[in-house]
């Protein structure tokens, strides 16, 4: 005979629903809790990383733990403890809202030239293309050119991308090819200061402002194959019409033209070198969001399954022919560099 309870009224109810209708409300609670956890533990975090004041970093950060904690020990109430959670949490967070990028500030010398692109009628003419003479990865003269390129004349889109041991995060680069040759790299970057070290953890808060690269691919692609130790780079042609490729070039002109008076902040997750290239287009026109545009490691199976790779090869065989650091070794210092990288390339 099945366990059963009364109730006031006489009526029997199984005692199994009576206890799942006793813990609904605690289950509910678990992810509001959650949330919460994330949200303190954040505000923790950023007053730890963002207060400019070095000497207060620690006390601030280990301040707003303790009375979190005091809240939830004290206040009776889960409730009101939620909502003064939520309190604390939106002052930090509106804090954190009033620090602002900056471009003036002791940059490292590879990345203190911002570029910048001048635009009439169907010529353009980029300020700035960077094109350092590496020596060693840290050891560079620092060099940039202008060019006059014919928008006319862009008829390819190549993208890079560049894997440092986590198979699951890569940094993304677009290339995009012009007649007789003429290739223009974009690489969406933190624009880190003398010293600075780059951290995915500090990439989370408002400690680096963004640089949209536009650099000679001897400069970007070298300086990874060639002289960055574990760094393993892939080169994919894209299958795209004209337009589509002119509209995305003229995205990142824009963008880049914008960051020279607008400073931005990066942001690991929103605002990356993947993220960022979604972003740069109206939310009417991006294509849908998928999984893999934040693991963005495995954004070539994405776009293979979408069809714009410019091959039918096996994805596998596709990566395999795409790897150049052999030929980008090979090519080194040589005029014909992006030739001599994409030969073999599907």
């Amino acid at each position: 005979m099945s366990a059963e309870i009364i109730d006031r009224t006489g009526d029997s109810k199984p005692a199994g629903v009576s206890f799942r209708r006793r813990a609904y409300p605690y289950l509910a609670w678990v992810p509001l809790a959650l949330l919460l956890l994330i949200g303190t533990l954040w505000a923790a975090a950023a007053l730890y990383f963002d207060v400019r004041a070095a000497s207060l970093r620690v006390p601030l950060a280990a301040a707003y733990v303790a009375a979190a904690l005091a809240v939830w020990i004290r206040v009776k109430g889960k409730w009101r403890k939620a909502g003064l959670t939520v309190v604390g949490f939106a002052l930090v967070l509106g804090w954190w809202f009033t620090l602002q990028p900056s471009n003036d500030r002791d940059w490292e010398p590879d990345l203190a030239v911002l570029p910048y692109v001048d635009i009439e009628g169907n010529k353009i003419t980029i300020h700035n293309i960077r094109n350092c003479d590496y020596l060693t990865e840290t050891n560079f003269v620092v060099q940039h050119y202008d060019r006059t390129l014919d928008l006319d004349t862009l008829h390819t889109l190549d993208l890079y991308m560049v894997y440092w041991g986590a198979p699951l995060i890569a940094h993304t680069m677009m290339s995009f090819g012009f007649a007789e040759g003429e290739r223009v790299c974009f690489s969406i970057e933190t624009r880190k200061q003398k010293g600075q070290v780059y951290s995915a953890v500090k990439g989370l808060f408002r400690q680096f402002e963004l640089i949209c690269v536009v650099a000679d691919e001897r400069d970007v692609v070298r300086l990874r194959t060639n002289y960055r130790q574990g760094e393993e780079v892939y080169l994919y042609r894209l299958r795209s019409s004209p337009a589509s490729i002119r509209q995305l070039f003229l995205e990142y002109v824009q963008r880049t033209n914008r960051l020279r008076h607008h400073p931005e902040w990066y942001n690991a997750v929103t605002d990356n070198c993947t993220t960022g290239i979604r972003a740069q287009r109206s939310a009417s026109e991006r294509a849908p969001w998928d999984w893999r545009m934040l693991v963005n490691g495995r954004g070539d199976e994405w776009l293979y399954e979408r069809g714009l790779f410019f091959t039918n090869v096996p994805l596998a065989e596709l990566k395999e022919r795409g790897h150049i650091n052999v030929r980008a070794r090979a090519a080194d210092k040589a005029a014909d560099f992006s030739k001599q990288i994409r030969q073999g390339v599907p």
